[in-house]
């Protein structure tokens, strides 16, 4: 029998194309282990691409485009990195006002890799420790953040990894702060 933990919990995986491949796809499954309702919310409808391995990877669906997603439907969202993906979501007014409306509601999020950019646009991470791909670390500094070469850090809900090879570790702590729910 599959684990029942996030039973009645709706989660949002904000991305568009250009997301590390692993990192969205690898949340989605233990989240759907965990009996979460999953939805791929994306700026595009229909598809987005992924990144493997220096070059695209695979096609996505999108569950919900943001134009019609309503953040207070949801209980947690992940952020997944790749390099493409966050930098074209932190342009978006839409994207950062989504994941706004988390970090105010104190709302669970899960970020890894570069997912932590947009956190910075949505003003979540200041005074918060946390983890990410090295080449964020000044970034995170510059707004506030505690950051940490680890390969995972939980902070009140937020729950940050560095890279693909963290993802066993970030799946088991991001099901875990999901369960708690609002911190």
């Amino acid at each position: 029998m599959p684990n029942q933990t996030l039973a009645g919990r709706k989660v949002a995986v904000l991305a568009t194309d250009g997301f590390e491949q692993s990192e969205l796809e690898k949340p989605v499954e233990a989240l759907k282990a965990a009996g979460a309702q999953v939805e791929v919310v994306s700026p595009k409808a229909g598809q987005i691409k992924g990144w493997k391995d220096h070059d695209w990877g695979s096609a996505v669906a999108v569950d919900r485009e943001l134009a019609e997603a309503d953040a207070a439907s949801y209980d947690a969202i992940v952020l997944p990195g790749g390099v493409l993906n966050p930098d074209a979501l932190r342009l978006q007014p839409k994207a950062i006002a989504f994941i706004r409306h988390f970090v105010t509601e104190k709302k669970p999020i899960a970020a890894i890799c570069h997912g932590p950019w947009t956190l910075i646009n949505a003003g979540g991470v200041e005074g918060k420790h946390m983890t990410s791909w090295p080449s964020l670390e000044m970034d995170l500094r510059n707004a506030g953040a505690l950051w940490t070469d680890r390969e995972v850090v939980v902070d009140q809900g937020l729950v940050t990894s560095r890279k693909p090879d963290d993802l066993p570790a970030f799946c088991a702590k991001m099901i875990e702060e999901f369960a708690e729910g609002r911190h």
